[in-house]
Order: C-alpha cells, then sequence, then structure tokens
C-alpha cells in the first residue's frame, strides 16, 4: 500500500512540476517576445531557465534533505536524456534546423562545462562550495554572451507586439505562480522517489538518473516538440542546450554553495555518456546545420543502448 502511495505523490509530483513550468515558461516567453528578443536567445533563457525549473527545485531539494546522489544524477541523467531522448524524438518528427553560433559556441561551451563538471567531481567525489562559485562565474560570462547575442536581435515588430497583449500582471502572476507550483512539486517528486527507491532497494543513483531526469525533463520534451511543430526550431534547439547549461553551472552551481554536493565515483560511466551524447549532437548538426531524422534515429539508439547498461 506504501509503495502505491508513493507512486501516485510521484505522478501528482511530477504533474505540479510539468504545469508550473508551462505557466512559468508561457508567461515569461511572453513578457520577453515583447522586448522583442530574439527567439533562439528566448530557448537559450527564458525558456531554457523554466524548463529547468524542476532540475533546480529537485536537485536542491534532495541535496538539502541528505539525498545527494539524487542531485547529480539528476543533472547528469536529465542532460542524457535532453539531448538523445528529446532532440531525437523532437528530429525524427520534423528536421530541425540549427543557428550557426549554437554549432559554433553553444554546443561547444556545453562540452567544455560538461567536461569540467566530471572532472571536477570525480577527482575528489564532490563539487565543494568552491567548485559552485567556478559554475557560478561561468554562468556570469553566458549570461554576458546572451546580453551580446540579444542585442544583436531584430527590434520588435509593433503591429504583432500590439496584437492580442495580455495584461503583464496576469503574466507576471503566471512566473510567480509557476514557479512556486514546480517547487512544491519537486518537494513531493524528491520524497516520492526516495520512498520507492527504498522500498525497491534501489540505489539514488539509479533513480535519480532514470525516474527523476524523465519527470524533470517532460518540461523540455514538451516544449522541444510544440515548438519544432510549430516551425520555431531555434526554441527547440535552444531550450536543450539552455537546459543543459542552466542544469551544470545554475542547478550544480547553486546547490554547490548551498552544501558540497557528492559526486560518486559510479557516475564515471555517466558521465563520459553525457560528454559523448554533446560530442555526438555536435557532429550530427555540424555538416549541414541541421538535425535531421537519422540524426535523431542515432541519438535515441544511443540512449537505447545506455539505458541496457543502466538496466544489466
Amino acid at each position: 500500500m506504501e509503495i502505491v502511495v508513493q507512486l501516485v505523490l510521484l505522478v501528482v509530483g511530477f504533474a505540479m512540476l510539468m504545469k508550473g513550468a508551462d505557466w512559468f515558461v508561457d508567461g515569461a516567453s511572453k513578457v520577453a517576445d515583447r522586448l522583442g528578443i530574439p527567439q533562439l536567445v528566448i530557448g537559450l533563457t527564458i525558456v531554457a531557465m523554466g524548463t529547468s525549473l524542476p532540475e533546480a527545485a529537485v536537485s536542491i531539494s534532495a541535496a538539502v534533505q541528505g539525498s545527494a546522489e539524487i542531485t547529480i544524477g539528476n543533472v547528469v541523467g536529465s542532460n542524457i536524456m535532453n539531448v538523445l531522448v528529446i532532440l531525437g524524438l523532437t528530429s525524427v518528427i520534423c528536421a530541425i534546423a540549427v543557428q550557426k553560433s549554437t554549432v559554433c559556441y553553444e554546443i561547444p561551451f556545453t562540452i567544455l562545462i560538461t567536461v569540467l563538471l566530471a572532472v571536477l567531481g570525480l577527482s575528489d567525489h564532490q563539487i565543494s562550495r568552491l567548485e559552485g562559485v567556478v559554475f557560478w562565474a561561468f554562468m556570469i560570462l553566458y549570461l554576458l554572451y546572451l546580453l551580446y547575442m540579444a542585442k544583436k536581435g531584430n527590434a520588435p515588430d509593433k503591429e504583432e507586439e500590439t496584437h492580442k497583449q495580455e495584461s503583464v500582471l496576469k503574466l507576471l502572476f503566471l512566473i510567480v505562480f509557476g514557479a512556486f507550483v514546480v517547487v512544491w512539486g519537486s518537494d513531493i517528486a524528491v520524497d516520492a522517489a526516495t520512498g520507492l527507491a527504498r522500498s525497491f532497494g534501489m540505489s539514488e543513483r539509479f533513480i535519480g538518473l532514470t525516474i527523476v531526469a524523465l519527470g524533470t525533463s517532460l518540461p523540455e520534451l514538451v516544449t522541444s516538440v510544440t515548438a519544432a511543430i510549430k516551425g520555431k526550431p531555434d526554441i527547440a534547439v535552444g531550450n536543450i542546450v539552455g537546459s543543459n547549461i542552466f542544469n551544470i553551472l545554475f542547478v550544480v552551481g547553486t546547490t554547490a554553495l548551498i552544501t558540497p554536493v557528492v559526486y560518486s565515483g559510479d557516475f564515471l560511466v555517466d558521465s563520459i555518456v553525457a560528454v559523448a551524447a554533446m560530442v555526438l549532437l555536435f557532429f550530427c548538426v555540424l555538416p549541414k546545420k541541421k538535425l535531421g531524422r537519422m540524426g535523431g534515429v542515432l541519438l535515441l539508439t544511443g540512449y537505447a543502448t545506455y539505458f541496457v547498461y543502466l538496466i544489466r
């Protein structure tokens, strides 16, 4: 009976994460759109931050509650799932054009910080507060780069801007309320996932890499597939790349500033897979600045192989 209750709570927590992130992204995207910020920058910032809220809330909650392995498992697992599953599925549904800046700067930067996370974590099996400061320094540099990108963008279309405007107060309420629901849902999800792990004798690493990673990646999945179907590929790719950057720099960095995060040696293979996933994405999009269906199948095959390793 206790297992059934934990499963129900896990589903409720994930539903709150999805809906809360949806409200946050909707409100924040519309506010950003009024300011005339380019689609790619919106994907890399507002949408990426919104869809990374579940990872942030779950990871910080888990670390504070003493389940530190869920923190790293969630971030590494979500980043692997974001690239191999979400971009894989999205590109199978609809081929995705990729901006030159994403190929030349954002994907290589993501590879760099993914390697940095693995090296720092595996060297002494923790992410210390000082290393949290290092991640935040990279975060500030990344935000300065995005500010430069935003200034290069086009001015807003006044006719489109005035069409069907919604109340700013309503949009701000959506942002605040969405964030509140995400935080609450994350607390429920972490408690339920940890309870299930103990009931079935599973490691927190496995739970973090699979169940929690999938649940917190649902907003990215919904956002990317929707963006691709609506013909906004910049948001689809920018959302995933931006989310992976925020997951490492903001989520891990902020969590480490609150409390040092344990980085178990068991995460060696997962860390290698996270780096390999980004490298595979880079080589898939490099030739034609496009992620086609064959590339999507290759990414999905990569995740299937990794999942077999996890459950072996």
